[in-house]
């Protein structure tokens, strides 16, 4: 089955959108008969990855479409449960790379509901009335503010461990210590309750923000509505643009977009993603952002690379390698990508300026090795740059005949400084010469300009100077040491070599909750026939190899 990541709020089946006023209210109501594949119910409001896309769309739908809500709500269209966290019938039957990926892209769109409120004035509340455990309060734990019905059985709980034996898949753990400052001693016995944590007690140890009775719940929700909206910078008069169908054709095994196109060669493990530059330079216009929507080229690429990341993600396990290449003229790139520097101020350039920040990310998140290859007719400037600084190697050509019209050249700009961080805080660039700051000096004299390959290796921003004789010889060498290495190894490597620099909880929950997990999720005590996740509803506990490591 080929997941598709597409959708929009007239194909949802498992969220309703609603608007009251400046506030949108998100609310779960999961269809048990509709899961994204065949074998299980979602019952108790439980999700898939189906209903996680829908909630990935929405977030991306209220930063672009309704960039004038202030507020968010998330609540239950179910009596007496908020959400019952991921469907253990899916993780149970799934493989395991669909479980690693899974629990990934939840993370993501936890992260993405953040970034919307620390970057976009989006303050997100969660509604708890009943029963909120596992991915639930997960999802809870995401927003910024969390408000419990205290009926006497309301109640949150991390339940994975005793039940399952497998960790809070979406970053539980590290939201509760790192972003709610729960002790560690009350966030152990958390964890380790199958019943979970009511009322007072929820309170008292920050699990949740306020308490009150279902009676008053509706005057609670509206009080801290105008608490948190007195807090953000008015954006009444925002008008959103509409988030158009990505224009998207697959034949055999190449994926054609308006930006960008990816070609498989399944002998090699291989999928070569080609960035297109843009046909011409922007226009002029005194608001160019809102007048070209989502025809925009910055927005249009980010969105298709995406999807196309999202895609090679999951319907494409066996593709080892990614390598990116470009093609275009590179000055058209320039100019779109000083569009971000030269209106800061405007609401859509600065959402599509993160919104590349985002799906960089997810970039550095993909398990797979990426390559960047710098060939004559390259567009790598900019925002494209980052692409090559996101990789784990980058090989450029010398273009000795002078043949080509456009040589091989990379241009740095000031939004590689700045304008797109990584999980670690840090830019791909400072990254890079983490040992060396004073490295950045000199490419910071260069900005703007058309580096050639000599240029670009003394100035370390490649990791290989080729000529055209060399050239294929060295990339062949290359994807046949790749393919000779283990798979694990080389996520494992990759993934810590990538995750350089200072740590914080994206760092953690990425570099050091999803390896541990990505180990359990393989032990025979969770995954095995005798395993708890395997068992969970038979009535039989997990029969557990008591050694440990």
């Amino acid at each position: 089955m080929v997941i598709d990541f597409e959708t929009n709020p007239s194909q949802y089946q498992h969220w309703r959108m609603e608007f009251r006023g400046r506030v949108a209210y998100l609310t779960l109501d999961v269809r048990e008969d509709a899961p994204l594949s065949s074998g299980y119910e979602l019952k108790l409001n439980s999700y898939d990855l189906g209903v996680d896309i829908e909630l990935y769309d929405a977030v991306q739908r209220l930063r672009f479409e309704h960039p004038q809500i202030h507020t968010v709500v998330l609540q239950s269209g179910k009596d007496r449960i908020f959400c019952a966290g991921a469907n253990i019938r899916m993780l149970a039957s799934a493989d395991h790379g669909f479980k690693v990926n899974f629990c990934k892209f939840t993370n993501e769109t936890r992260n993405a509901i953040e970034d919307a409120s620390a970057q976009s004035g989006q303050r997100y509340i969660s509604v708890i009335e009943g029963v909120c455990a596992g991915g639930g309060y997960e999802l809870a734990l995401a927003t910024d503010y969390i408000i419990l019905a205290d009926d006497g059985s309301a109640a949150v709980s991390l339940p994975e461990v005793p039940l399952l034996a497998v960790l809070p898949g979406t970053g539980g753990l590290t939201r509760l210590t790192d972003k709610r400052r729960v002790r560690r001693d009350r966030a152990d016995i958390f964890a380790t309750l199958t019943e979970g944590v009511k009322g007072e007690r929820a309170l008292e140890w920050g699990l949740v923000d306020r308490i009150c009775p279902s009676s008053d719940l509706q005057n609670v929700i509206d009080e801290t509505i105008q608490k948190l909206a007195a807090e953000l910078p008015c954006k009444a008069d925002a008008s959103g643009i509409t988030l158009t169908p990505l224009q998207r054709t697959q034949e055999g095994d190449t994926l054609n977009y308006s930006t960008l196109s990816t070609v498989i060669d399944r002998s090699k493990a291989t999928a070569t993603i080609t960035l297109r530059a843009p046909s011409g330079l922007p226009q002029e216009h005194p608001d160019l952002f809102t007048a070209e929507g989502a025809e925009n080229w910055l927005l249009c690429c980010a969105r298709e690379l995406d999807d196309c990341l999202l895609h090679l993600r999951f319907n494409e396990p066996q593709i080892g390698v990614l390598m990116f290449a470009s093609t275009g003229d590179i000055e058209h790139v320039t100019r779109y990508d000083r569009l971000i520097q030269d209106q800061p101020d405007h609401w859509l350039a600065t959402e599509i300026q993160l919104y590349w920040k985002r799906v960089l990310k997810r970039l550095d998140l993909t398990s797979r090795s990426l390559v960047a290859l710098i060939e004559p007719g390259s567009c790598f400037s900019g925002v494209l740059a980052e692409i090559v600084f996101a990789c784990d190697r980058s090989y450029m050509m010398i273009d000795d005949d002078g043949e080509s019209q456009q040589t091989a050249s990379l241009i740095i700009s000031a939004n590689n400084f700045d304008a797109f961080p990584m999980s670690n805080g840090l830019s791909r660039l400072q990254t890079r010469f983490a040992a060396d700051a004073k490295a950045l000096d000199p490419i910071r004299s260069q900005l703007d300009t058309a580096l050639d390959p000599q240029q670009c290796e003394r100035l370390g921003l490649v990791t290989y100077v080729l000529d055209e004789i060399d050239w294929d010889d060295e990339i062949r060498v290359f994807l046949e040491e790749r393919a000779s290495f283990s798979p694990d190894a080389m996520t494992a490597m990759e993934a810590n070599l990538r995750f350089a620099g200072p740590e914080t909880m994206e760092t953690k929950i990425f570099g050091r909750l999803s390896a541990w997990q990505n180990w359990i999720f393989q032990r025979p005590n969770a995954a095995g026939e005798q395993g708890a996740l395997r068992r969970y509803g038979s009535g039989q506990q997990g029969n557990f190899d008591k050694a440990r490591t």
